[in-house]
């Protein structure tokens, strides 16, 4: 048995990016399957997307899906066919989205770890005045956070690390997800990002059309592991 599961409610933690298409699903897919290399029993939520394929399903979802053997509507319980903000997809659907109806989204299952993607950015508004954020600070779960590796990201990086301290939820770290391989001076921003972020690197992910391999997730969730221990630690 592992140390985590006495634990009679799921370990939750919060996936956010510095943009949209930052890799936050791939890079949670990677946590995922490291976690279960470990021994451990996860699960996926991803509580809002937008945008489906020739199925009617959304692709990151099915990714996550693939990994934990959940059901697409256990992962992915709000889907929205449009591929725009998922507040506006709703609308167009006659649909509104709110802090209280993500909460009742929250499942009841007995897995170790549930790791919880967001959508877009870190201020996704839901509403007019909610935003996918408030959730996470009202629940303060320790937030991992996704930096998609290409120009521009420092800039993406320290805004979104900016506010995730202003809102004051635990910070697990970053994963420097590479999606430029060719990127001029990419050693030099990594190491840029790394003396400005003044976070824990859990990981640095090349970029690999076909997953991140064994070793990578073993090394991504060994450190994630240890920071929610330290998160958890700080909060007693």
């Amino acid at each position: 048995m592992t140390d985590a599961a006495s634990n009679t409610r799921p370990q939750r933690f919060f996936v956010t990016g510095t943009d949209t298409d930052a890799g936050k699903t791939y890079c949670s897919s990677a946590i995922l399957r490291g976690l279960q290399l470990l021994g451990y029993h996860c699960s996926a939520l991803k509580p809002l997307a937008s945008g489906v394929d020739h199925d009617g399903n959304n692709a990151d979802a099915k990714a996550l899906a693939a990994v934990t053997g959940q059901s697409l509507s256990a992962v992915n319980p709000l889907c929205f066919s449009l591929p725009t903000a998922p507040h506006l997809a709703a609308l167009a659907q006659g649909q509104t989205l709110s802090l209280h109806q993500l909460d009742t989204l929250l499942p009841q299952h007995n897995s170790q770890f549930e790791l919880i993607e967001g959508a877009g950015g870190w201020l996704l508004p839901l509403n007019a005045t909610e935003y996918l954020a408030d959730w996470v600070v009202r629940h303060q779960w320790p937030v991992a956070l996704v930096v998609g590796v290409k120009l521009g990201c420092l800039n993406h990086s320290l805004l979104t690390v900016r506010e995730l301290r202003r809102a004051g939820v635990p910070i697990l770290g970053y994963i420097a997800n590479i999606l430029t391989p060719d990127m001029h001076y990419l050693a030099e921003t990594l190491a840029d990002l790394s003396n400005r972020l003044q976070l824990r690197q859990l990981a640095t992910l090349p970029f690999s059309p076909d997953g991140a391999d064994d070793a990578l997730c073993l090394q991504l969730a060994v450190a994630l592991k240890q920071q929610l221990a330290a998160s958890n630690h700080s909060d007693q």
